[in-house]
């Protein structure tokens, strides 16, 4: 099974976010990851409209939109109309989730739940109809760096599971280390957003690191 990567740009060089943008698209990067964050549903502020629409200037590949964000159904649209073909909305942030969902994917993108640690498979069950993607958070949500939280391990397997009857595509963000992904890929993860456990450290040779990452 090839492993979907997934640079998150919210780690990139933010200095050069076209350049490091380029860069990764050539390196063989699958999906540029955005994390939107409002300073409300978690405790920080990052990636705009403005970063987004920069990043679609220089890549041709899918961009995911992680809405970190309370009441996302009223802004979708903003980031549809900025160039985004993936979708994720937090359960926890959405009073009508299916409709939301539904929305996006009359839109024409993909459509794409994110689970945080915390919340049960069983709370978002009847949501696994309604969407294209499934984002496992192994972190809470809010910040880069942070450690992978072990517990996640069963979900993740539940989900890969379900994803057999459901149809969706399992990816999951938070500490994605090398041995995660080697781990987990074995287990049925299909996509892995890279952050600062695998892909933006002291080394910038993206696409050797890209290659070792999808040859584990």
């Amino acid at each position: 099974m090839k492993k979907i990567l997934c640079p998150s740009m919210m780690c990139a060089d933010y200095d050069n976010l076209a350049t490091s943008t380029a860069e990764l698209d050539q390196a063989g990067a699958d999906v540029f990851h955005c994390d939107v964050m409002d300073g409300c549903f978690v405790p920080n502020i990052a990636m705009g409209l403005q970063d987004i629409k920069t990043v679609r200037k220089n890549t041709r590949k899918p961009i995911d939109v992680h809405l970190m964000i309370e009441k996302p159904a009223g802004k979708v649209d903003w980031f549809i109309d900025a160039g985004a073909d993936i979708v994720y909305i937090h359960p926890e942030s959405e009073r009508y989730c299916i409709k939301t969902l539904r929305h996006i994917r009359n839109r024409g993108v993909k459509a794409g739940i994110a689970i945080n640690p915390d919340t049960s498979i069983e709370t978002v069950r009847e949501l696994l109809a309604h969407r294209d993607y499934v984002l496992a958070m192994s972190v809470t949500p809010g910040f880069a760096g942070q450690r992978f939280i072990e517990s996640v391990k069963g979900k993740l397997i539940k989900l890969a599971e379900l994803k057999k009857k459901y149809g969706f595509i399992l990816t999951l963000d938070g500490a994605c280390s090398p041995e995660k992904i080697k781990e987990l890929s074995e287990a049925g993860v299909d996509g892995f957003i890279l952050g600062t456990s695998s892909l933006f450290g002291t080394r910038r040779d993206y696409k050797n690191i890209l290659t070792e990452l999808r040859n584990l």
